[in-house]
């Protein structure tokens, strides 16, 4: 009929039917389709109806209104506006139903019923903006549904190049971060066997143990070998999830090097003291064993918890006293049987931590519950001390922030003069792993601000004396180099006396600095941003005056090595600036300083793989002399000894040789030795003496020998790279070409830390003095290049790590651990020098190019938990976006759409920039050191744009998976209607009934955020933060999720409805409403309409969801943070424990 087809043309034009923002969730039965108000104002415009319905807009009241006006007057009257809109729902449908129908019945409605003394809504006249909103289309919020999708073209591209730049980097870094990093150690192997400590019959300690260690494959008396204790104790402290037999490596290499005695002693450079010793000989022989006790910790995450790393600062400190107990037990029990004990019972136990370890060495020493003096020497490995590597429990964090403080007050002096500090007698020495330890950085490793330097100093792996590697996190346990290292390290801590650890602190420093520290830094003191000593100031700078630094006795070689003197006629006088030993051949080289070192030549290089003092000898001559023994010069004709000036550094790997004398290439060098113009100030000649045989141990010379010695001017060998040559040098390497006869030492200087931006550097041969004759010479050249030039060796010097040194480098990556752009950055962390030490007789291309993808992995590693917490800034950002929306009535925009608008300038001016820029504000004005501007700037951006990326990606994973399960839900809901209503009979459809009813009672519907909010509070407070968070996460899923199944519900009607009305077209047929047939959709979908609504339900629901989206990201990124702890604590309770009570 025709009213039939009336009907079906207002049904097609009110698709998305209007619904209040705040009808979510009704319930009621269903009515007439209505006509939103733009289609209504359109149909009154086209008809021939009074134009009293619609009449034309008053004149603006701001306009028309006194500069006195109050701006209340000048609002819209809101009244008006619903009475407009009730004007157009009665057009359309007629008055409201009688008392049988639902809308009469329905409280909203009659609340917004306009009062008996209101206007009648014909003669009421809509505000300017209803009237704008109809004539226009839009919506009453003033946008239409374009607004939930991206704000166009320019949105997209702006989300999708952050998305790509951010994947680009993450896939960049991965690539680089899942490679094996190179490792140059060497196996230890042992003999393990851990022999349990009972605790005493009143002390229950069943959580953890205590084992001691021994060395050997015999079986063994377990009370008999701990009967015989009298060593001296060290106390081996796992890390993050560590085992008890991680110690195995240093007492098995500890026990060797005690039956085998001190190393060889070296006659390179030692590190000077800023403080005269008495002694500062080590000992000849070791004076007691070591014995390795063990803590089992049952391999607790201990860094992801803070609770639990108390509990293992706890256990340790018990630990401590149970080893010092246990000696008084073993001397008593020795004493009844009457065996004498030698040397007296130990006071105090030296700690090895690895890892998390040393932090809890550190936290134990300032326990309420630890005896005085019971621990006075700290050696940690790859331990963090500043802060935690993974800072994400705030627990974690104030642990640190405590332990750090009482070590901080534990070196102040009291009140009173007359008492010592607490930690006054404490040393502490950090080891790093360097560049490939990925868990903990040597910033996180470094004493600076908690030990002073006098009581303790940090140093990078690769600058430990015989070991030179940097390694990672695991290997730094068991790499043989370094095991060995420190095994003779801790042994020479035993005073030879009295059998005890040395009691002067300053003794300790000084055997660690001595066994550890290389003093490669001090010798290049004379480099631009090279400083003379590290972050300690207990290694002295080379200042001192050149005649003082002479006299000093331990520059020359001792009594055992002497040699005889040399005559003159075996004498060599150079005449150049360039000095070649290629032979061990027992001559004497003179080299007239005053005339080789004019026009600027003033300093001094010479390298070599033979050993100071039994290989070569160097002397500084004020005249020639025929003898070079010092009692047959006169006094005031002496001549100085420099050999032992040279510093040792490591050598590549040696050419191997079928027969003797077949080398097919030069030996990389082992030393190297500096002398500036002030170190040879008084002196006119230089001598140096090459050795037939070696005299020490009766080892055999090298296979090849090879010294060169140069003088040269600094200032030709040095080029500086700004930061725009470094980044173009990524896709067009800069090119530095060295002649021959070019100085030695070349330096680079980068303008920004390689630890930012590492740099490949590449060194190729194009010549050595070898004229192109033919093709066959062509092809030799390289071989015999190799044959006259040494390898060349990098020495790349960063403030905080130390020394890297790359022997034979060709082509290599440079990298070094340093942290720049943070506000605690170490002075000079910023910049990189590096020294390359090239053979003058070969001339070279020396190729610079930035690697990209050394450089993103750096970046991760170094401020991954800055980009965490951007992220989490970020969604805050989205959330404000969000809620301004809401409370300017405006249309709520989606997390993702929020996202990209704080991307455009304006916001991301105010949102970005502006606190860069008050936070270097503060930096000014405090006493911190600051970073460089451009750096900290350039870091800062990038870390926010990689955030907004993660952000992203985060954001669109969640609601793909969303959107999928609201899917899957409305489709499986209509589904399973229609087989009920199909295939069941009545007592089944009774039965469902019934039990759909029982399920909804049982949920609490109008209280469901109080019970949530309780339940959170009682998880987090009770149990634990991750599971009181992830509860209100799923909360918040399943609002999102039922907004956007209600949404989805919606739109799939409109589509049918319109399928219908077409086939219905097509057929030329009438069609009856869609609610006769039932689709499994009534639950979600509510079936009442409001004449006011401003929103239409589909936007309503849509808006819900993006507001619900947004907080579960924040939770979800809230819950991310806790759940390495409870990870930890679920692996408790695999070990019989529990949840904490409180968190």
């Amino acid at each position: 009929s025709s009213e039939n087809r009336k009907w079906l043309q207002i049904r097609q034009a009110t698709a998305d039917r209007p619904y209040s923002r705040f009808q979510l969730h009704s319930t009621k039965a269903a009515a007439p389709p209505i006509v939103s108000p733009q289609i209504a104002h359109r149909r009154l415009v086209s008809s021939k109806s009074p134009p009293a319905i619609l009449p034309p807009p008053p004149p603006d009241p701001a306009s028309s209104s006194s500069p006195e006006t109050p701006r209340a007057d000048r609002r819209p009257d809101r009244g008006a506006e619903r009475a407009a809109r009730r004007n157009i729902w009665r057009v359309n449908h007629g008055p409201p139903q009688d008392s049988t129908g639902s809308r009469a019945r329905d409280p909203l409605f009659r609340s917004r019923t306009p009062p008996p003394s209101s206007p009648s809504p014909l003669e009421s006249r809509p505000s300017p903006r209803l009237h704008a909103e109809l004539v226009s289309g839009t919506s009453g919020f003033g946008f239409d549904r374009s607004t939930h999708a991206m704000a166009g073209f320019g949105g997209n591209c702006r989300l999708g190049a952050v998305l790509f730049f951010s994947a680009w980097i993450t896939l960049a870094a991965l690539n680089r971060l899942v490679r094996p990093a190179p490792n140059g150690c060497q196996m230890t192997y042992m003999y393990p066997t851990y022999i349990p400590i009972h605790a005493p019959n009143n002390v229950s300690s069943d959580r953890y143990g205590l084992f001691l260690y021994h060395e050997g494959w015999k079986e063994i008396d377990f009370d008999e070998r701990v009967r015989k204790l009298d060593g001296v104790p060290v106390l081996f402290i796992p890390g993050n999830g560590g085992s008890y037999k991680q110690v195995r490596s240093f007492a098995a290499e500890s026990s060797r090097a005690y039956q085998n005695g001190p190393l060889e002693p070296s006659f390179y450079r030692e590190p000077s003291s800023a403080f005269e010793l008495e002694d500062s000989s080590l000992p000849s022989q070791y004076g007691r064993i070591l014995d390795w006790f063990t803590v089992d910790l049952e391999g607790e995450h201990s860094a992801m918890d803070g609770r639990i790393l108390e509990e293992h600062t706890e256990y340790v400190v018990y630990a401590i006293h149970r080893i010092l107990d246990q000696y008084k037990e073993s001397h008593l029990a020795r004493s009844k049987d009457g065996v004498r004990s030698t040397g007296n019972l130990p006071s105090s136990v030296m700690l090895v931590g690895h890892s998390m370890g040393g932090f809890v060495a550190r936290a134990a020493l300032v326990h309420p519950g630890l005896r005085k003096s019971a621990v006075e020497t700290i050696l940690t490995l790859s331990s963090p001390h500043q802060y935690p590597p993974v800072a994400l429990q705030p627990s974690l964090g104030h642990f640190f922030s405590h332990v750090n403080e009482e070590w901080r007050n534990g070196y102040k002096k009291g009140v009173s003069h007359t008492s010592s500090p607490k930690l006054s007698n404490v040393v502490v020495v950090s080891i790093s792993g360097g560049i490939h330890d990925y868990q903990i950085r040597s910033r996180l490793a470094a004493l600076d601000g908690i030990v002073p330097s006098t009581h303790g100093f940090m140093v990078g792996s690769s600058s430990v004396k015989n070991v030179w590697l940097s390694m990672e996190h695991q290997s730094i346990l068991w790499c043989n180099q370094l095991a060995v290292q420190v095994a003779h390290t801790l042994l020479s801590m035993i005073d030879p006396v009295d059998r005890q650890p040395f009691l002067s602190s300053q003794k300790r420093v000084f055997v660690f600095a001595k066994m550890l520290q290389s003093v490669v830094p001090q010798s290049l003191s004379w480099m631009n941003h090279v400083s003379g000593s590290q972050s300690s100031n207990f290694l002295a700078s080379d200042t001192r005056e050149a005649g003082e630094l002479q006299r000093n006795d331990t520059l020359f070689c001792p009594p055992s090595v002497l040699w005889t003197s040399d005559g003159l006629e075996k004498d060599l006088h150079i005449q150049s600036n360039l000095v070649t030993v290629l032979a061990m051949d027992g001559r004497r080289r003179w080299l007239d300083i005053k005339k080789l070192g004019s026009n600027g030549r003033g300093h001094f290089v010479f390298v070599t793989n033979l050993a100071p003092c039994s290989g070569v000898r160097i002397h500084l001559w004020p005249e020639k002399h025929r003898s070079s023994i010092e009692n047959e010069v006169p006094a005031s004709k002496r001549i100085v000894e420099v050999t032992s000036k040279m510093v040792h550094i490591p050598a590549g790997p040696a050419p191997k040789q079928v027969e003797p004398g077949s080398q097919t290439e030069q030996p990389p060098p082992s030393a190297f030795l500096l002398l500036s113009p002030e170190d040879m100030n008084g002196y006119n000649f230089m001598t140096i003496s090459v050795a037939s045989r070696q005299t020490i141990s009766g080892r055999p010379p090298p296979a090849a020998s090879m010294a060169v010695g140069q003088f040269f001017n600094p200032v030709e060998g040095t080029s500086a790279l700004s930061v725009g040559r470094i980044v173009h040098s990524s896709y067009s390497p800069e090119e530095i070409f060295l002649k021959e006869d070019h100085p030695m030492a070349l330096t680079l200087s980068f303008s920004v830390s390689l630890g930012l931006l590492p740099v490949l550097l590449s060194l190729r041969t194009t010549g050595c003095g070898i004229k192109n004759i033919g093709d066959q010479i062509e092809a030799d050249k390289n071989n015999l290049c190799k044959l006259r030039c040494f390898p060349p060796v990098a020495l790349a010097w960063d403030s905080v790590s130390g020394i890297h040194i790359i022997p034979n480098i060709y082509s290599e990556t440079v990298v070094v651990d340093s942290s720049p752009a943070t506000w605690d950055s170490h002075q000079g962390a910023e910049k990189t020098t590096v020294l390359v030490l090239a053979d003058p007789h070969c001339s070279y291309k020396v190729s610079l190019r930035a690697s990209l993808g050394a450089a993103t992995s750096r970046f991760f590693l170094l401020y991954s938990s800055e980009i965490l917490g951007f992220m989490i800034a970020i969604t805050l950002f989205g959330l404000m976006r969000q809620s301004l929306a809401w409370e300017c009535d405006s249309s709520v925009p989606s997390i993702l759409s929020a996202i990209e608008t704080n991307l455009k300038p304006k916001p991301l001016m105010f949102l970005c920039f502006t606190p860069i820029l008050l936070f270097l504000a503060f930096l000014f004005f405090t006493t911190q050191q600051n970073p460089r501007f451009g750096t900290f700037l350039f870091v800062t951006v990038v870390c926010y744009i990689v955030a907004n990326g993660f952000t992203i990606l985060v954001t669109l994973s969640s609601k793909l998976i969303l959107y999928v399960a609201a899917i899957l839900h409305v489709f499986a809901k209509r589904r399973w209607q229609s087989w009920e209503d199909g295939a069941h009979s009545p007592l089944v459809r009774q039965f469902l009934a019934f039990s759909f009813s029982f399920q909804s009672l049982k949920m609490i519907k109008n209280n469901t955020n109080i019970a949530v909010a309780f339940a959170t509070i009682t998880l987090v407070c009770f149990v634990h933060p991750a599971i009181g968070l992830g509860l209100l996460l799923l909360s918040h899923s399943f609002h999102a999720h039922s907004a956007l199944c209600s949404f989805l519900g919606a739109s799939f009607r409109n589509i049918a409805q319109k399928k219908d009305l077409y086939k219905s077209k097509m057929d030329n047929n009438p069609i009856l409403q869609s609610k006769s047939k039932p689709d499994g959709l009534e639950q979600l979908l509510p079936m009442d309409d409001s004449p006011t609504a401003a929103k239409s339900f589909t936007d309503s629901q849509l808006e819900v969801f993006d507001c619900r989206h947004g907080i579960m990201i924040l939770h979800l990124l809230a819950t991310l943070m806790f759940v390495p702890s409870l990870i930890a604590w679920i692996q408790r309770i695999g070990v019989g424990q529990r949840f904490p009570w409180f968190v």
